[in-house]
């Protein structure tokens, strides 16, 4: 089992990084682990307490579950991983999703490299580059056209947490990436050559 960190600041591609690598290893059992099924639960939060929460801190994830759960993936144990909902910033408390152990497992999010025990369970750490404008442009896109926001909550979020928190916590992590991939998910030769050095290792198990 290869366990792959993918890291960047919202809006980098990381998805698009995600989805082309995923596409690239054929024939091999590929599971993706979000990091944002584990936010913490916020349903005991009133809507304007959510609308100023920091979601972009690492204290926003709960990091031991992320981490027993990838332990027992890689002792080749199912897990069954949260539902996180966006548009109520709430974890369901009825429904889950089955996760079984596979050839790759790809861990995926803007916090990933910030705690050192999941990071010291990766194989190959990616750290996704992009520009900031483009970023924001993403993020603007993402939020108003899937998770029902407006422009003035992005504009707002982004200025009051996700900028700040990027320049605090996300960016600085870039220091521990293996790789780190310009252009986001439009980087074609470099997803090519992680994918390569992925099939290399999987090749000496």
């Amino acid at each position: 089992m290869l366990v792959i960190g993918i890291a960047g600041g919202s809006g980098s591609g990381k998805t698009t990084v995600v989805k082309s690598i995923t596409e690239r290893l054929k024939g091999k059992k590929v599971v993706v682990i979000p990091q944002d099924s584990y936010y913490k639960d916020s349903s005991d939060l009133t809507d304007e307490e959510k609308r100023v929460h920091n979601f972009d801190h690492p204290d926003a994830i709960e990091w031991n579950l992320l981490c027993k759960q990838l332990r027992e993936l890689k002792s080749g144990k199912s897990v069954q991983q949260p539902v996180y909902s966006f548009i109520s910033c709430t974890r369901s408390k009825t429904e889950t999703k089955l996760v079984e152990p596979a050839d790759v497992i790809i861990i995926e999010g803007i916090l990933i490299f910030t705690c050192k025990e999941l990071r010291d369970h990766m194989d190959i750490k990616i750290f996704v580059d992009a520009d900031d404008d483009d970023r924001l442009m993403r993020v603007m896109e993402r939020d108003i056209s899937e998770r029902g926001k407006d422009v003035h909550w992005v504009i707002e979020r982004y200025t009051r947490t996700v900028k700040p928190m990027y320049l605090q916590f996300i960016e600085p992590s870039k220091r521990y990436a293996d790789v780190i991939i310009p252009e986001g998910g439009q980087n074609n030769v470099a997803i090519d050559v992680i994918t390569a050095k992925i099939e290399q290792e999987l090749s000496k198990s």
